[in-house]
C-alpha cells in the first residue's frame, strides 16, 4: 500500500493534482472518494478528466447519481463513471441503480465520491482512495491523501 499526502491551496492546485494523479490511471481502475461536502472531490474529479481530454462539463452527479463521461486514453475513447452516492440511503438503493455492473465494468475508470456509502464494496474493490480535508475554509487550504490500495 502506498500513500502520498498533499497540500493544495486552490481549486485550481485541486484540479491540476487530479490531472497528474490520471497519468497513473489504468482503464478498469476504481477510485473511491472520501471527505465532507465542500472539500474538492469534484475539483479533484475535474483534473482527472482534463488528463483524459473529456469535453463535457465536469459536474457532481448528486441528482442524477452517475454521470457518464467519454474521453481519449492512447487515441481510443475511454468511459469515465462519476457517481455520487451522496444521497444513497442503504445498499439495496444502489443495486437499484446499477452499481454493481458500473464497477465491475473492466473497460472504464469509476470515480466514486462518497465511497463510505458503499459498505463493503468499494473497500474490496477500489485501487486508489482519495480523502480531501479541509483545513482551513478562508484560505482555501485543504489536505489531500491518496492511498494506492
Amino acid at each position: 500500500m502506498e500513500k502520498y499526502n498533499f497540500v493544495s491551496n486552490s481549486e485550481q492546485e485541486t484540479i491540476d493534482l487530479g490531472d497528474k494523479f490520471a497519468k497513473d490511471l489504468k482503464v478498469g481502475d476504481i477510485v473511491a472518494f472520501y471527505g465532507d461536502l465542500g472539500t474538492g472531490k469534484t475539483e479533484f474529479i475535474k483534473g482527472i478528466c482534463n488528463y483524459f481530454n473529456v469535453s463535457d462539463i465536469v459536474t457532481s452527479p448528486t441528482f442524477t447519481i452517475i454521470n457518464h463521461y467519454v474521453g481519449t486514453l492512447n487515441s481510443k475513447q475511454l468511459d469515465i463513471f462519476h457517481l455520487d452516492l451522496y444521497r444513497i440511503k442503504n445498499l439495496d438503493e444502489l443495486q437499484g441503480i446499477g452499481f454493481s455492473d458500473c464497477i465491475y465494468d473492466a473497460n472504464s475508470i469509476k470515480l466514486i465520491e462518497w465511497a463510505d456509502k458503499s459498505g463493503n464494496i468499494l473497500k474490496e474493490n477500489a485501487n486508489y482512495s482519495v480523502e480531501i480535508i479541509q483545513n482551513d475554509v478562508e484560505e482555501n487550504n485543504r489536505t489531500i491523501n491518496i492511498t494506492k490500495l
